[in-house]
């Protein structure tokens, strides 16, 4: 549960402006606008200034800029943090970060000092870059294997990669696993989210969408495109030689 207190942690924020879904005034994306202000909470990805240092969870909170819940940490250097909020954690838990901590939900370690089968998140690609996958409510990354400077990790779609065992994870999985469970409720809700109607392509004209016209419903009777003609639903848009396929150990499942 989060924490009864409705207002964050004021020198943990910054004004966020709203886009739009715009990029140089032009739509890239579409049917976004409006949305409830809110302002961007700070959250430590990387929490390499507290190394070492035990703190305090103060409050959990639900952060409207992403799915996870966030925890509000007090350390004993009177220093505060949000940082994500692993499944576990309440009100007075304790929590530490650095290779001398032990292993336990909510703690922060470097790959090489997590037993092998432990489920991790927040987890780093590079060391001191701050995590970077397994972010988003109820997310988890299994560690597989050690061996040498090279970790393996099991992500929940199947994809194993190498990761240095420099790097840092958080033991246990994200918080907030029942998010996926969420209903929305009514329409105006997902306007407070910024989220604006979608109309499908079939039901427009032919000379708005590739999938318009026709008399009556009819099967779509082509791949599906964009407004725009392209491909959609399916076509691989990752690039054959990205330079960070020598760490893809297992492709992910196939849909």
């Amino acid at each position: 549960m989060a924490s009864s207190s409705s207002r964050p942690e004021k020198s943990l924020t910054v004004s966020l402006s709203k886009k739009s879904g715009r990029s140089h005034g032009k739509i890239s994306v579409r049917h976004r606008g409006g949305g409830h202000k809110r302002r961007y909470r700070l959250v430590d990805f990387l929490e390499e200034t507290h190394r070492n240092i035990p703190a305090t969870v103060v409050a959990l909170e639900k952060d409207p800029n992403r799915s996870a819940l966030i925890a509000l940490l007090q350390y004993a250097n009177g220093a505060r943090a949000y940082v994500l909020a692993a499944t576990g954690l309440a009100v007075g838990s304790k929590v530490m970060c650095g290779p001398d901590a032990p292993v336990g939900p909510g703690n922060r370690l470097p790959i090489r000092r997590i037993p092998v089968g432990t489920l991790v998140s927040n987890v780093e690609l590079f060391p001191g870059k701050g995590g970077q996958i397994a972010r988003s409510a109820g997310s988890r990354v299994t560690l597989m294997s050690i061996d040498g400077e090279k970790a393996q990790i099991r992500l929940s779609s199947g994809e194993i990669r190498l990761i240095n065992v420099e790097c840092y994870a958080t033991v246990g999985e994200v918080s907030n696993f029942e998010h996926s469970a969420e209903r929305i409720g009514k329409a105006g809700r997902s306007r407070w989210k910024g989220r604006r109607p979608a109309v499908r392509g079939t039901a427009m004209n032919p000379v708005d969408h590739p999938h318009g016209g026709g008399e009556g419903r009819q099967p779509l009777g082509m791949h599906p495109k964009t407004p725009w003609g392209k491909p959609a639903l399916g076509k691989k848009t990752r690039k054959r030689k990205k330079w960070t396929n020598q760490y893809i150990v297992k492709r992910r499942f196939k849909k």
